[in-house]
């Protein structure tokens, strides 16, 4: 199957929502994250903007206002007490966000569920700064992973590939996360689990890039959280899934 006929789901290492909606897929749909491709979507560096422009590309995310800032923080304690899971606000302080991502993006397709595992109990868990390099060595060296991945920002050859995922994004219209693309049908944030769902199971029966039909189609969020089923994110995804993370 070609890159462009798999649904694609991009999230952030930074979102509340990007966790809470991975979460509950693995918890609930493991098989939808062992099929889709995942992408990281971040706040690039200076010199990421750069090599995006140079692709063609821009960045279409805009920072958020203070209100907007607080009300998000507010939503999240709400939706996390409801499904029970233990979160640490944590404090980005002139974050850089390359050097998780890049983390990720440059790790081996069998380290890169323990990379995302680690980094996000760090930061949804503890409150860590995942942005900080130091931080992120002792993460991930606590989590039998290759440590140096959290210099991947300072190769080249890495930036320049985190540039070109970017750009994928440009040009399939991501400005927030959790973001799923099928073909020409996309769907966005936490709210939109069910559609992306409903419209999930439709591709595999057809093999064909569809909106569902009818609303009635589409599974409820309350359902899925009720299947009380919901993980760590140090768990998000197990090691022995092939593929999993993308």
């Amino acid at each position: 199957m070609s890159r462009a006929a798999v649904p694609r789901i991009y999230f952030s290492l930074r979102s509340p929502f990007s966790w809470i909606s991975l979460n509950i897929l693995h918890a609930n749909r493991p098989d939808v994250l062992t099929t889709c491709e995942l992408l990281p979507y971040w706040d690039p560096a200076p010199e990421t903007v750069d090599e995006l422009e140079t692709l063609g590309g821009t960045y279409h995310y805009t920072q958020m206002s203070r209100a907007k800032h607080l009300y998000i923080l507010q939503d999240t304690k709400r939706i996390t007490a409801r499904l029970g899971l233990a979160m640490a606000w944590p404090v980005d302080r002139s974050p850089r966000w390359e050097i998780p991502h890049l983390a990720w993006l440059a790790a081996a397709d069998d380290e890169r569920p323990l990379v995302y595992g680690a980094l996000m109990e760090a930061r949804w868990h503890r409150g860590d700064d995942i942005c900080a390099e130091d931080l992120v060595e002792d993460v991930l060296a606590r989590a039998g992973v290759d440590a140096s991945l959290a210099r991947a920002h300072k190769d080249p050859a890495v930036l320049a590939a985190g540039a070109r995922v970017l750009h994928r994004a440009y040009r399939d219209d991501v400005f927030g996360v959790p973001y799923f693309k099928f073909g020409n049908q996309r769907f966005w944030g936490l709210e939109r689990v069910g559609w992306f769902l409903a419209c999930f199971d439709r591709w595999r029966e057809t093999g064909k890039f569809a909106q569902p039909d009818a609303p009635a189609a589409v599974p409820d969020l309350d359902v899925l959280v009720d299947a009380n089923a919901l993980l760590d994110a140090g768990a998000l995804f197990d090691t022995d899934e092939p593929g999993g993370c993308g």
